[in-house]
């Protein structure tokens, strides 16, 4: 069996083709909705009590039993009869007053969210076995290892 040596030169000088790869980020944003608002106003009560001081006019008759006129007796009590003339009344109203005014209102903020990725690139290298000549050492020394 003959070997052909120009045959396994031609084989083995055929060109080789490495596809390299890398990765690359794809960043994309997408509005998620996180919550709900429901706006609206709540009557609370609350008991309050007040004390307002109001005045009254009476008219007042003293009845006064002398003592020299029943003499066997020494107390005797006083007949009072009062008359109401006029008097103050409490009158109330209740009336609504502003008290605040609330704005609520959607506002968009913009911050910056910082990402940090590891990313993956693949390069040629060459292995050199033995001791070849190279020729031409400045293309990328680098790339042999």
């Amino acid at each position: 069996m003959a070997t052909n040596k120009s045959a396994d030169r031609q084989s083995s000088c055929n060109p080789v083709t490495l596809q390299l790869k890398e990765e690359q980020l794809v960043l994309a944003k997408e509005w998620l909705q996180t919550g709900e608002v429901k706006i609206y106003r709540e009557s609370l009560t609350e008991e309050k009590k007040f004390f307002v001081p109001v005045e009254r006019e009476e008219l007042v008759i003293e009845k006064k039993v002398k003592v020299s006129a029943t003499p066997g007796q020494r107390d005797v009590p006083t007949d009072v009869i009062r008359i109401l003339l006029s008097e103050e009344q409490v009158e109330f109203t209740k009336h609504r007053v502003a008290i605040e005014d609330v704005s609520i209102y959607k506002q968009q903020i913009e911050d910056i969210k910082h990402i940090e990725e590891t990313l993956k690139r693949e390069e040629p290298r060459l292995k050199i076995f033995g001791s070849p000549k190279v020729r031409d050492e400045s293309t990328n020394p680098a790339l042999w290892t």
